[in-house]
């Protein structure tokens, strides 16, 4: 491997990272997971990624860090405008007006958990925007509806971008433009988990010099040894390897595109094959690569193709190019890379319709050689990367924390070149920052507050279980409607409401009573808490019934067009209530089951799905037939009509018309070796024979195969293998 980073399994044996995650997993907490750079952030949130039991959805507030934590941007999650946003205000914006789809909805609703990656980067309004939408789909009186929050970042890095007139209108609102200043979080008892071993550097004095940087301690002394690596008028030899860090993306550019006229060799450019929506703003690297022999890279992405050839962040020269490939000699070992075009997918979250998972669906790809010209590269780029030699231009640092950004980038003091000496004008600390790592430094969470909060959350979804409130304002607003509208027509009716608006009054007080038991028995570690978890899911099951019937069986008519579409949402929203009521009592009823955070989580989200899905007796307006355009295609194929031909008669691009024919290849009228080539087919196969019982993602599998395979045909090749949970022959 050409570097050699901590294994996966050492950084999660750290303690502090162990301690998020027995945070992340076993509690409610709101958490701020920071420390500095090389710490292993990243690390855990891929780990998190792949092994927390939690439903997750994970954002990021650019393109280029959503694409690189694997999610998508807060604004796009959301629908978000990008001016700022006002507390107790309304967002006023075609697009932005929350009338999220169904499903959209329901990921919203059944997530436990949202991560934002590079939070140094979030605005204090755009958290509070988030808070809002979480409110108004999930629980409103809980800070982002009570979604857990786990916010990844180093304070000390890149901060958010609040423009003059922008801070103007927020700064009556907050203290500061940081995410900390977010009048939603401060509603919550968030903690603050510090990594502190630095798994980049292994340099004593420079990671003492770096943590005084950090943390605005720089004394004459820190300045006397940085600037001993100052070297005027430095000019490197060719096969050194060294990158300049600059200020400013014009500064890189010009030494880019000096360096690259320098040289004597044909240039020749790539153009990136970019498909479905990928917005411009998140594209990893240039849309046109203009490269020559003898040119310095980058790469901006790791090897997928788990040969470990590459990293993100390694540097080489391309020794070798034509219009048809690209080598490159890497300057870890020397090695030589022929390289293939790799990758990137902008994503959405989406349900999975079978496992009802939140997945990761691939709206749009971007596919270019994973380099850049890399003489030189902007601070903010760099951050996330390790360079073993680097030239620092930060005398012209703008913003707070990009001094250290750039020094940080560095795994060794003599791997550092400063082009200018360093002075305390060149370190920007913002003393809000200061202040609040201060705080969050002396309180520091330990094994006894996890306990704690272990059984506080324990408690907190017994309430949950417990609670009626969901199910009475549904009811009492429904009640409402019928007394206003319809007393005088449905006299019957209305009286058994009221006899049961009674007993769901009586229901809520029984339930403010039991919590003192529960709650008790919690706090003692009382073995027979299950038991009474049992008895008491049942009785409230039972009572629940009654009403769930009679809402079942009303029977309400009005020629009142307004009326009759509020009377509607009215009754989804009591019906969807009861629904998830009744179905986890029904659960926690059982004897077998014993109560448990993963458990009580895991099934909370399938009934919820389970009561947001449609009423099957709803009444259905009766709709012209369309023409089955599926079936067009179908019928085309059968006739001995090439993808290709299709596509071009139909005025469809070749991908519609293989989304068309996978529902044949799903039903089974049709074999995905009709559509695939029989070499990437059993790549394919091979691919999900390793985990036969567990449907893998198309995203995983795409990472895992060669690089001339698309996600169409994996598609078409999943079909098959999942249609009846049964290996299929590739050679049928």
């Amino acid at each position: 491997m050409k570097r050699n980073p901590e294994s996966i399994e050492k950084i999660m044996k750290n303690e502090e990272i162990n301690l998020a995650w027995q945070f992340v997993k076993n509690t409610g907490a709101h958490i701020f997971l920071t420390g500095k750079a090389g710490t292993g952030k990243t690390t855990f949130l891929r780990t998190l990624k792949q092994q927390v039991p939690k439903r997750m959805v994970v954002l990021a507030p650019t393109g280029i860090a959503a694409i690189n934590a694997g999610g998508v941007t807060i604004h796009s999650f959301f629908q978000l405008p990008f001016s700022p946003h006002i507390p107790n205000t309304t967002f006023k914006s075609k697009t932005t007006n929350f009338r999220f789809g169904k499903e959209k909805q329901r990921i919203i609703r059944t997530m436990d958990l949202l991560v934002i990656d590079e939070i140094s980067m979030v605005r204090a309004d755009l958290l509070d925007a988030v808070d809002t939408v979480l409110r108004r789909y999930r629980d409103r009186y809980k800070p982002f509806g009570g979604v857990q929050m786990l916010m990844i970042g180093d304070l000390q890095q890149l901060p958010p971008v609040a423009k003059d007139d922008e801070w103007r209108l927020l700064q009556q609102h907050y203290e500061s433009p940081y995410f900390f200043s977010s009048n939603a979080l401060q509603q919550t008892e968030y903690i603050t988990i510090e990594l502190k071993h630095v798994f980049r550097q292994s340099d004593a004095l420079f990671l003492d010099l770096l943590n005084q940087i950090r943390t605005n301690r720089a004394d004459k002394r820190t300045f006397e040894l940085l600037n001993r690596r100052y070297i005027p008028n430095f000019n490197p030899p060719e096969d050194a390897g060294y990158i300049r860090l600059t200020t400013h993306n014009y500064q890189a550019q010009q030494i880019n595109d000096r360096k690259l006229s320098e040289l004597s060799s044909p240039a020749f450019s790539f153009h990136a094959e970019v498909t479905g929506n990928f917005p411009e703003q998140s594209y990893p690297t240039d849309e046109i690569l203009t490269v020559k022999k003898q040119a310095q890279v980058m790469f901006v992405k790791n090897d997928s193709s788990g040969q470990g050839r590459y990293y993100n962040g390694m540097l080489g020269k391309i020794i070798d190019v034509s219009q048809q490939e690209i080598t490159v000699q890497s300057n870890d070992e020397n090695t030589t890379i022929k390289l293939s075009r790799e990758e990137w997918t902008n994503t959405r979250y989406v349900l999975n319709k079978k496992t009802q998972e939140i997945t990761e669906e691939v709206e749009g790809t971007f596919r270019q050689y994973p380099l850049r010209l890399a003489w030189a590269v902007t601070i903010h780029k760099s951050q996330g990367l390790t360079f073993e030699h680097a030239i620092i231009d930060a005398q012209h640092s703008f913003a707070h924390g990009q001094t250290y950004v750039a020094l940080s980038r560095c795994k060794t003091l003599d791997g550092l070149v400063l082009s200018t000496p360093l002075d305390p004008s060149a370190v920007i600390c913002d003393t809000k920052v200061n202040d609040f790592n201060a705080y969050a430094a002396a309180h520091q969470p330990n094994d006894e507050m996890l306990s704690r909060m272990e059984k506080t959350y324990k408690l907190a979804l017994l309430d949950e279980l417990f609670d009626f409130r969901p199910v009475g304002l549904a009811f009492e607003k429904l009640f409402r409607l019928l007394v206003e509208h319809l007393s005088k027509k449905l006299p019957l009716l209305l009286t058994e409401y009221k006899q049961a608006r009674e007993r769901l009054d009586e229901l809520s007080k029984v339930a403010v009573k039991f919590k003192l038991q529960y709650t008790q028995m919690l706090s003692t570690e009382d073995s027979s808490i299950d038991k009474r978890i049992h008895s008491a899911a049942s009785y409230f099951h039972n009572a629940l019934s009654s009403l769930h019937e009679l809402h079942r069986k009303s029977s309400i008519e009005t020629d009142n067009k307004a009326l009759k579409n509020q009377l509607l949402e009215r009754q989804t929203e009591l019906h969807e209530a009861l629904v998830f009521k009744l179905g986890i009592l029904e659960y926690e009823s059982r004897p077998e089951v014993s109560f448990s955070v993963s458990d009580y989580l895991s099934q909370k989200a399938r009934i919820q799905l389970e009561a947001m899905t449609p009423q099957s007796s709803s009444p259905r307006k009766s709709k012209t037939p369309k023409t089955n355009t599926r079936q067009i295609t179908y019928t085309m194929f059968q006739q001995g009509l090439s993808v290709t031909d299709i596509a071009s008669q139909r005025g469809l691009t070749e991908s519609t018309i293989l989304t068309h024919l996978q529902f044949y290849v799903s039903s089974g009228e049709l074999s995905s070796a009709q559509l695939v080539d029989a070499d990437k087919r059993d790549e394919i196969l091979t691919i999900l024979k390793r985990q036969p019982s567990e449907k893998q993602t198309l995203s995983e599998i795409r990472a895992a195969v060669s690089a001339t395979i698309t996600y169409a045909e994996i598609s078409l090749v999943m079909a098959d293998f999942y249609r009846n949970r049964i290996p299929i022959d590739s050679k049928n």
